[in-house]
């Protein structure tokens, strides 16, 4: 919807909600049937969060589809129709703001709305927000729904604002798309959406760079469309699966927990374990392989090895293929990448990869990327793969402060401390969703908006440690 109309008097609601992603949506939908009066402000103008502006070529979620969606209305898990075992991001908006539709939410969404400044004023026991407009909003409580990926990290490369063609951020992609035919580019950035990315560009463009910092593990995602029998089978057993997920460390369901410790398996029968779940696709069924795999160092080590003896059977030269292979990482200790032919395509002529461990980048020169070794690589296009401010970036981004003294920037100078992810001390009434300190980092983050579910619960529990309750409608 449009921007508000100002007025001179604050709007007054119960509880106002930073973020129109999928966590803002949420709350509208839960806190609505507690009877509050809600509003959720979001900067973009649309709504989706990360799904709305993470567009850049590729981009898929690495959760499947049927498990990376709403529970909280059956017939809306049974009704919708993915196309796909992953979804891609325009196919997950659609989706989302289906959503909205269809349980009225966009009324209480403001678009093109930045939150400037939260204050908490202890004497009138409520927040004054601000917009970067002027706008004021004052609740009772407040719900930070900005997303944990939400901030685009640009590097501070000396020289970047010089460069005399044009760059992009994956987080920050254009809406109309880029069309990279022809053209010379450099990747910079090699994690999740530079791994989704990097194949597709690589079809279009005349040359394609990738500068690689730190290799990441990717297992192939094996995706392809969804099978009408699997769709069906999954939706009869959906309230088991959302049951099942809860028990596993990913939120993610439909996997058998192994039963056997790694080293207790011959190395013949492993072997033949990591091959079969190789074939399968997926992330989740690798790390579930054995009891141990994420406990274990020489545990893990049968199923790093086995990982990186796929990419070196993969990639074609030698000195690339090690570059690829990661080494300085445990599989699984880092969230690991899904990819469709990622290995594949540094087979192609006009792909290279260029180590910038070794070899940092020194500076982004006018006509591309110089390294301290002094190697120029001139390009077209510079595409910076570089990932967010995670976590605390967005709450940073907002001058949230309290009466009392109390600023958040200084609260986390030494990291961020929460309770159980929720909430934060000497921040009353302020509850974070997928935020530090929560399970949304290794889970997948539909299903952590579960907590939140459970804090707005009716009759909950005070939660004295915060010096504030459960949010709840006025008596």
């Amino acid at each position: 919807m449009p921007d508000a109309s100002h007025s001179s008097a604050p709007r007054q609601l119960d509880v106002a909600i930073v973020g129109g992603g999928l966590a803002g949506l949420y709350a509208i939908h839960r806190l609505r049937g507690l009877g509050l009066k809600v509003r959720a402000y979001e900067a973009g103008s649309g709504i989706g969060g990360t799904w709305f502006w993470n567009r850049y070529p590729g981009a898929r979620c690495d959760v499947e589809s049927l498990e990376y969606s709403y529970s909280f209305s059956d017939e809306l898990q049974q009704d919708w129709k993915w196309p796909e075992r992953y979804g891609t991001q325009p196919e997950i908006l659609r989706y989302i703001n289906h959503v909205a539709d269809r349980f009225d939410l966009r009324r209480d969404v403001q678009l093109n709305t930045r939150i400037k400044s939260a204050l908490f004023d202890a004497k009138a026991n409520e927040w004054n927000l601000t917009t970067e407009a002027g706008e004021e909003i004052r609740a009772r409580y407040v719900v930070m729904a900005a997303g944990n990926l939400s901030t685009p990290r640009v590097p501070d490369f000396k020289g970047i604002h010089d460069f005399k063609g044009k760059w992009y951020h994956t987080g920050l992609w254009p809406h109309e798309g880029v069309d990279f035919t022809g053209k010379t580019v450099a990747v910079i950035g090699t994690g999740s959406s530079g791994v989704q990315m990097i194949p597709i560009i690589a079809q279009q463009a005349k040359q394609l760079t990738v500068f690689q910092r730190t290799a990441n593990f990717s297992l192939p995602a094996r995706n392809g469309p969804m099978g009408e029998e699997k769709e069906r089978k999954h939706k009869a057993e959906y309230p088991a699966r959302r049951a099942a997920a809860m028990e596993t460390p990913f939120a993610i369901g439909g996997h058998a927990k192994p039963t056997q410790k790694t080293l207790d398996v011959p190395a013949e029968e492993r072997a033949k374990t990591y091959e079969a779940k190789w074939a399968e696709g997926g992330s989740i069924s690798y790390l579930y392989s054995y009891t141990d795999l994420l406990v274990s160092k020489e545990a893990n080590d049968t199923a790093s090895e086995f990982a990186r003896n796929k990419i070196r059977a993969t990639v074609k030269d030698p000195k690339t293929a090690e570059l690829l292979a990661p080494k300085d990482h445990p599989i699984g200790t880092k969230r690991l990448c899904l990819d469709t032919n990622y290995y594949e395509t540094y087979n192609r002529p006009n792909v290279a990869l260029v180590d910038v461990r070794s070899d940092p980048i020194a500076e982004i020169t006018p006509s591309g990327v110089r390294l301290a070794s002094s190697a120029q690589y001139d390009v077209d296009a510079l595409v910076f793969a570089t990932g967010f401010d995670a976590m605390t970036g967005a709450l940073k981004e907002i001058d949230l402060r309290t009466t009392d003294g109390a600023v958040l920037r200084d609260h986390w100078e030494g990291g961020p401390l929460t309770y159980l992810g929720l909430m934060v001390s000497g921040f009353p009434n302020m509850f974070v969703v997928t935020g530090p300190g929560s399970p949304g980092v290794k889970t997948q983050m539909i299903a952590s908006l579960r907590g939140f579910h459970a804090l707005t619960a009716r009759g909950g529990s005070s939660i004295t440690s915060c010096g504030t309750a459960g949010l709840r409608a006025r008596s």
